[in-house]
């Protein structure tokens, strides 16, 4: 009797000493990306907190008090608006229907369960959300191209222009955490997981449209694949299916809710046109490129105009040569579907770069070019980077006087 009621205790130990020793492993194989990350945006941080008290402004005004961390901080506090105003001329005004729910129902938590403030509490969500992003950038790497590329995969992404919105009180984050979780449930084939997890991504940013395009599209392939195959294949095909479902379901959730509390069946994208977002054709964005480089003569172009024309010309040209180089298929619709979301939608032309971090798989042929040189170059490559973000990061949050 005693040996039958000992093995009923003896078995939850022994799970949880493998389930410990799953976490070690797992912790060890990741170490490596996670501090080189944490390097990175530290000395970002670092240097953005040093020069900000040089010249007397408060670094917790631009971590986690400045433009959209408001919004967020406002909706957290005080939920949202109930009508969509219009001024004396007819304008609407900006509203703050326009912001997704997920990072405000989290910094809301964080703020019950902390002791920090509520700005202090939204800043750790982000932080905490970045780390997280990082870890699930080097296990998509790692997956596809072993442990050197997702390492350098997962630095590259803390080292990008606009990598100081990583460690803001912002979205970006979380939804580069949601989306490099879904894609990683894809290329598993935990279809129900990553149907999950676009949707919560589709209740994070008005972008999450585009993860869960990709989604759905890999998805439906897989039904089709079963169908074709026949015999019980609806046993088969079920869990893609029921992530064909999910994953539009936060984001058209939150869309309706909008309506629904506006009265009116347009409700969200007017909230949007408010905020002059709208569908231009990519007429927009090519004007907005062909102004900066030849725009009038002795005009004076601001050095954050230039930075995003870049980013965003560089991106395009990341994308063919990740199509040439036949990357895998969720990550090959995700990325070209943010940047059609990216690319045709007319609204904020300096935010485009920060609408952009989250497509880190643009990043992966610069990793796997990195991964076959010798580490001396890996390190200094990386640092020459990190240094590089962080003095940006600095420009774009203390010089540059609009949203990052």
């Amino acid at each position: 009797m005693a040996q039958a009621t000992a093995a009923p205790r003896t078995a939850p130990a022994g799970a949880r000493r493998d389930l410990r020793r799953r976490a070690e492993a797992a912790v060890r194989l990741a170490a490596p990306a996670l501090l080189g990350y944490a390097t990175a945006r530290a000395l970002g941080i670092g240097l953005l907190y040093y020069l900000a008290k040089r010249r007397g402004t408060s670094p917790g005004t631009v971590l986690y008090g400045s433009w959209d961390s408001r919004w967020y901080l406002d909706v957290a506090q005080h939920g949202y608006d109930h009508t969509l105003d219009v001024t004396a001329h007819g304008w609407h005004v900006w509203s703050n229907l326009a912001f997704f729910p997920l990072y405000p129902w989290l910094c809301r938590i964080a703020d019950a369960l902390l002791p920090t403030g509520p700005a202090k509490s939204a800043w750790l969500v982000s932080m905490a959300a970045s780390l997280a992003a990082a870890w699930l950038i080097f296990l998509v790497g790692n997956r596809l191209y072993r442990r050197r590329t997702g390492t350098i995969l997962a630095v590259l992404w803390g080292c990008l222009p606009h990598a100081v919105v990583e460690s803001m009180a912002y979205t970006e984050s979380l939804f580069t955490a949601l989306c490099a979780g879904a894609l990683y449930a894809v290329l598993g084939r935990h279809w129900v997981r990553a149907g999950l997890l676009a949707a919560l991504a589709g209740l994070t940013r008005p972008t999450g449209i585009a993860l869960a395009a990709a989604v759905c599209a890999v998805a439906g392939l897989a039904v089709l694949r079963e169908a074709r195959a026949g015999g019980d294949w609806w046993r088969r095909a079920w869990r893609p299916g029921l992530a064909l479902l999910l994953a539009p379901a936060g984001w058209l959730t939150f869309v309706i809710w909008v309506g629904v509390r506006l009265h009116r069946a347009d409700g969200y994208f007017a909230v949007q046109s408010a905020w002059g977002n709208k569908l231009s054709k990519g007429g927009y964005l090519l004007r907005r490129i062909r102004w900066v480089f030849l725009g009038q003569r002795g005009a004076d172009i601001p050095v954050a105009y230039v930075a995003v024309t870049l980013v965003v010309i560089a991106c395009f040209a990341l994308f063919v040569l990740c199509v040439v180089q036949r990357q895998p298929l969720p990550l090959l619709l995700f990325s070209g579907a943010l940047l059609a979301v990216v690319g045709l939608g007319k609204g904020v032309y300096i935010a485009r770069a920060r609408f952009l971090l989250p497509a880190f798989p643009l990043l992966i042929p610069l990793a796997r070019v990195l991964a076959r040189t010798h580490r001396r170059t890996i390190v200094y490559t990386l640092s020459t980077a990190a240094i590089a973000s962080a003095v940006y990061g600095v420009h774009l949050s203390l010089i540059w006087n609009g949203p990052p």
